[in-house]
């Protein structure tokens, strides 16, 4: 996948503060404040900085956690895992893996088949529906 790469200045001119600081910066909105976390439309989650499909709403779940939670993304290779140890934690951060933006999380307490739970960021991520 051909990676996309900008200029501070360019990012800044396509996102929103509260997308750029996600994104870039690898900043989290608050708990139950962003709005897909209660999105129970179908449809296909992109990423908000380039328009990549990353997750589809048949594999959303209501995690309680107050952030958009999937159980898988919508095909492999579209999201990265990187190992994040900030906050004096052991985390797994997801990225974009065409412009390698912060998504959120994945955790391993999720529902099956996977049992995995992709955290993500409503700030991080646009929503189209009817595709599912």
């Amino acid at each position: 996948m051909d990676k996309l790469n900008l200029s501070d200045a360019e990012w800044r001119e396509r996102l929103t503060p509260q997308q750029y600081h996600v994104l870039r910066e690898h900043g989290t909105e608050r708990a139950f404040t962003g709005e897909y976390n209660a999105n129970k439309a179908q449809g296909i989650y992109h990423c908000a900085g380039c328009g990549l499909p990353l997750f589809d709403s048949g594999h959303k779940y209501d995690s309680g956690s107050g952030w958009p939670s999937f159980t898988a993304p919508v095909e492999d290779g579209v999201v990265e895992e990187i190992m994040d140890t900030t906050h004096g934690m052991r985390r797994v951060e997801i990225r974009c893996a065409r412009c390698e933006g912060h998504l959120g999380h994945v955790f391993p307490d999720g529902p099956g088949p996977t049992g995995l739970r992709y955290c993500m960021n409503s700030a991080s991520l646009d929503f189209e529906s009817g595709q599912d």
